[in-house]
């Protein structure tokens, strides 16, 4: 198995392309939601092809969680 394609390490559904979604998300120094939300979008269909709208819907709900999270910051701001 060659480093570019191990399942632990380095999974293919986050390969593709010239930069890893781990490497996107540190280097970006995003927090937890919105890494996922990127990790979502960029393996919808990868991983799975029949769960392509349900990563969507993923990545989706993490936006969501972080939009709440600003607007009570916000509000807690007040």
């Amino acid at each position: 198995m060659t480093e570019k394609n191990n399942p632990v390490f380095h999974p293919a559904h986050y390969t593709q392309g010239k930069i890893e979604v781990i490497d996107f998300i540190h280097d970006k120094n995003l927090n937890f939601d919105r890494g996922n939300a990127i990790k979502y979008i960029i393996r919808a269909g990868l991983k799975d092809k029949s769960k392509e709208i349900e990563d969507l819907e993923k990545a989706k709900q993490y936006i969501d969680f972080e939009i709440r999270r600003i607007r009570e910051a916000q509000d807690d701001g007040q």
